[in-house]
């Protein structure tokens, strides 16, 4: 396979010690399949329900797939500012250019502590409500405004 973007040929590498991927020595760029993609997503975030769409504003770029040539799509990665390529036509996989593995990692890290915090916020209102729900309160706070 070559690299859709520099032309020269990819060799095998393992990412983070458990992702098979084909690596440009020339310009650090990835090419992940399918199942690898979810997999790097998952050493930060494994639950896929609150990752969110994955490809937003997709358009065709002149970057052949490097398993059927096709030309690539780019897309707005999960509404994040960062554009990564893929196989529209086949569904091979995606190309990640040098550095956007390591930042669909921290994108990953932050979207989990967002969730986190969010479903926190969640139960600490819900707590809140059943306080105020309590009579006694209720009497105390409604004397407040008399």
């Amino acid at each position: 396979m070559k690299c859709p973007k520099c032309s020269i040929e990819l060799i095998e590498k393992t990412y983070k010690g458990e992702i098979p991927v084909e690596y440009c020595t020339n310009c650090n760029g990835m090419w992940f399949d399918v199942d690898e993609l979810d997999t790097l997503e998952d050493r930060e975030f494994d639950v896929d329900q609150f990752k969110g769409s994955l490809v937003h504003r997709a358009k065709i770029t002149e970057y052949p797939c490097p398993h059927c040539n096709e030309p690539l799509h780019e897309f707005q990665y999960r509404l994040y500012s960062l554009l990564i390529d893929y196989c529209s036509e086949n569904g091979h996989g995606y190309w990640l250019d040098g550095g956007e593995a390591e930042r669909v990692l921290k994108l990953m890290d932050q979207r989990e502590k967002d969730v986190v915090r969010k479903y926190s916020a969640e139960a600490d209102f819900q707590k809140l409500l059943r306080r105020f729900r309590r009579k006694g309160l209720i009497d105390k706070i409604r004397d407040l405004f008399r």
